[in-house]
């Protein structure tokens, strides 16, 4: 098991442990609950030091990311981010990332944990031009602090104008008292708020640092657990349960980040599926009578053939209703569907519903 640079903070704060992605994480301190309604009404704090960082440098790093994400990265430019997958070669997604422009020959590729090794062979197996690639996971650490007191609580902190940064935008600066932090108005709640990259030995400093100064808006840690509800509450796709290496791009509804202004992976093979239509889709849905629906919980019809299955499900604590997300067959994706949930061999009905969930 790793441990992040703030794994004795969460001990010392009384935080759940689990492993998560080969790390030992903070699941949750107080509860879910609580911790979710902070991000959604104030401001809290995620130790996310566990998620991959790549750097990509030199004169074909753009025509490299070109080549194997499915988004159009000739859009970005310095201070930009933009999210995007890389797509296998048989009709899947190998991960969702996010991908920063530090400048125009110098990239920031950010991945999820579970598949640090898997992207880097991945990329590795593609760079045929020679692009300089650098593995900073083990020696970055990354915090997120969400919620919409974010830039109130934070400001105090950086000379970079908080309150004026686009969603989407990063800018380096000073922070909390040290020079070149990366500080992105990103995030994976819906509920505003920046994402914060800084060398390890200067997470414990920059974490009291933030708390303090977020002691006026009620600031809190937060687990995994309520980044998990909060993430689903939005339908943002978590990788392992909504998209994988057998889901479409296309099918998970992120059409909008496969362009097909230019050749990619698997690119002819995807717009062939576009072309002729999806054969199912990952929906939104909420439960009409109560059950929750969970992770590989069959969907059936009204008369019990089944018709999809559940990728994420939870009691939503903002909404105070039973959500999920799923993939079904298209005929059942229109909002308005009326579909069932297999919780015990009961048909538990629901309904399809427009994303996100919490507006």
């Amino acid at each position: 098991m790793k441990n992040t640079a703030l794994t004795d903070k969460h001990l010392s704060l009384g935080a759940k442990m689990v492993p998560f992605a080969g790390y030992n994480m903070p699941v949750q301190y107080e509860g879910i609950n609580a911790e979710h309604a902070a991000v959604r009404n104030s401001v809290g704090v995620f130790d996310i030091s566990h998620m991959g960082e790549f750097i990509l440098k030199g004169e074909g790093a753009l025509d490299l990311i070109q080549k194997i994400t499915s988004n159009d990265a000739s859009k970005l430019y310095p201070g930009k981010v933009q999210y995007s997958c890389l797509p296998n070669t048989t009709g899947g997604i190998v991960d969702d990332l996010v991908i920063y422009c530090l400048d125009e020959k110098s990239y920031l590729l950010v991945v999820n944990a579970s598949n640090i090794g898997k992207d880097w062979n991945w990329i590795s197996q593609h760079n045929t031009e020679g692009v300089e690639m650098v593995d900073i996971s083990d020696k970055t650490s990354l915090l997120a602090v969400q919620g919409p007191r974010a830039a109130d609580a934070l400001q105090g902190l950086t000379d970079i104008d908080l309150g004026s940064m686009g969603y989407y935008s990063f800018e380096k600066g000073n922070f909390a008292g040290f020079d070149n932090v990366l500080v992105s108005a990103t995030g994976y709640t819906g509920a505003g708020g920046f994402e914060i990259y800084f060398d390890n030995d200067k997470a414990s400093a920059i974490w009291d640092a933030i708390f303090e100064a977020g002691k006026p808006y009620g600031i809190k840690p937060i687990g995994l657990g309520a980044r998990d509800t909060l993430r689903l509450e939005m339908g943002f796709c978590l990788y392992g349960n909504d998209i994988d290496d057998t889901t479409s791009p296309l099918e998970a509804g992120l059409g909008w980040i496969t362009k097909f202004t230019k050749p990619f992976t698997n690119s002819a093979q995807l717009q062939a599926q576009k072309e002729a239509g999806i054969a199912r889709k990952l929906v939104g849905f909420e439960m009409v009578d109560r059950g929750i629906p969970r992770h590989d919980y069959p969907i059936v019809d009204e008369a019990g053939n089944t018709i999809g299955r559940v990728t994420s499900g939870t009691q939503s604590p903002s909404l105070q209703k039973a959500i999920g997300l799923g993939y079904v067959d298209k005929a059942f994706s229109k909002e308005g569907s009326e579909i069932f949930v297999s919780i015990r061999n009961n048909s538990i009905k629901a309904k399809v519903v427009k994303l996100p969930f919490y507006k």
